[in-house]
């Protein structure tokens, strides 16, 4: 029996609750963590990533098998999912816990999020820079399991949090072909 090979992606895009379900639902999807990577702290909470001060983002730790669904299109998914020209936050939430970035965890990885990000930007699709950060990964930290799968546990209040923090309108005058 062959022996699937999977890798993993680390993606920041503001508020990790509305990071989950559009990965979640792809094949060639393992598993998406939500939790909090790029700072200082060890093993921090949710309450400290919040407050500024560790450093950490707010990201998706994503399981995959490159053979189904590979790395470039799953950095594809994510472009379409956050406002890449604002490097202070993601819709409502504003500050560093909420900044977009791509950690790369191999130097391919590395490769192909920048080419993705130089032909994102000269799409001219924004009228903006494209500041998102491409930046090795560091430790990836679950997050509280009150987190995990939020869309799935609480399917109201994501709703609504997603609707009114403006990502979604964001995403359809941006994205709808």
């Amino acid at each position: 029996m062959e022996e699937r090979r999977t890798e993993t992606a680390i993606f920041a895009g503001g508020c990790f609750w509305c990071m989950v379900k559009p990965f979640d639902t792809l094949p060639g999807i393992i598993q998406v963590v939500s939790g909090y990577t790029g700072g200082k702290t060890v093993n921090p909470t949710y309450e400290e990533v919040c407050s500024g001060t560790t450093g950490h983002a707010e990201a998706v730790e994503i399981t995959f098998d490159p053979a189904v669904f590979p790395y470039e299109k799953l950095v594809e998914v994510y472009w379409q999912q956050t406002d890449p020209t604002d490097r202070t936050g993601q819709f409502v939430d504003r500050g560093t816990s909420y900044r977009p970035a791509i950690f790369y965890t191999t130097e391919e990885q590395k490769r192909i999020a920048e080419q993705s990000k130089q032909k994102l930007a000269e799409s001219g699709r924004f009228k903006k820079p494209i500041v998102t950060e491409i930046v090795p990964a560091s430790v990836f930290y679950p997050a509280e399991d009150y987190h995990q799968d939020f869309y799935k546990k609480d399917s109201a209040h994501y709703k609504g949090y997603r609707n009114a923090s403006g990502r979604d309108r964001f995403i359809d005058s941006h994205w709808k072909e």
